[in-house]
């Protein structure tokens, strides 16, 4: 059965209407409703840490990926109830150098969001949650030379891990953009699997440093949002 990994960024009030990368925030109503037919469907929304036995074929049942990138603040504040509330869990991915910051990689197009703090994310990992890597500056990992992109991938797991005291075994890919070398990079530091922005869901056993996700855009509606997870089709841009 094909694997749906949900890929979300933050879940807030959307900004004014005409505002760069808008369909990346999510209400958090929105996201009430997806998570609330996501339990009505049958299906147990897991992070990506216990998603792992499922996508190596260890488990079987039906199941949902939940992940968050960069490590938003309000996906602490506004998802993290609605997870508990379903009993849900949900992998956050994490720029480790740049805790209590704000996405400043987008700053020449959004207004600025704050990211979690060093407590903050401490509070993600005791409620249950999975924290994930997602290098040390949301670093475009295609142009930086093979010594820089692997720093940034082994030292983001190293900083996450020191300041969180949790381990940290999950990658996801800035931007989307990678090459094999950085896969080998991302294998070789430790990381159990690692996702992208290709569109699709998951076969079991894919290979797992290039899993494929389910975008959830602002606007998705309740029919698109039951399509992307319960259907047969693989590619829907809403």
């Amino acid at each position: 059965m094909p694997i749906p990994i949900l890929m979300y960024h933050q879940i807030d009030a959307p900004p004014v209407r005409g505002t760069p990368l808008r369909g990346l925030v999510v209400a958090p109503a929105s996201f009430a409703w997806q998570m609330n037919m996501l339990r009505r469907l049958g299906y147990k929304g897991l992070s990506m840490r216990d998603l792992e036995p499922f996508l190596n074929s260890e488990k079987h049942g039906k199941v949902v990926g939940i992940t968050f990138d960069d490590g938003f603040r309000n996906n602490l504040y506004n998802a993290l109830p609605i997870l508990q509330r379903h009993e849900f869990t949900a992998t956050c991915y994490g720029v480790s150098a740049m805790l209590d910051g704000t996405n400043a990689w987008d700053k020449a197009l959004v207004a600025q969001a704050p990211l979690m703090s060093k407590h903050e994310w401490c509070l993600w990992s005791a409620a249950g949650m999975d924290v994930g890597s997602h290098t040390r500056h949301h670093a475009n990992l295609t142009k930086l030379t093979p010594l820089q992109a692997n720093d940034e991938i082994v030292v983001a797991k190293q900083e996450l891990q020191s300041n969180i005291g949790c381990a940290v075994d999950h990658f996801c890919y800035p931007y989307g953009w990678f090459g094999p070398e950085h896969v080998d990079m991302v294998r070789a530091a430790g990381y159990h699997t690692a996702v992208t922005t290709q569109r699709g869901r998951v076969q079991p056993n894919s290979d797992v440093y290039r899993l494929k996700r389910v975008m959830v855009a602002r606007a998705t509606n309740p029919l698109q949002f039951y399509l992307k997870v319960a259907t047969r089709y693989e590619d829907h841009r809403a």
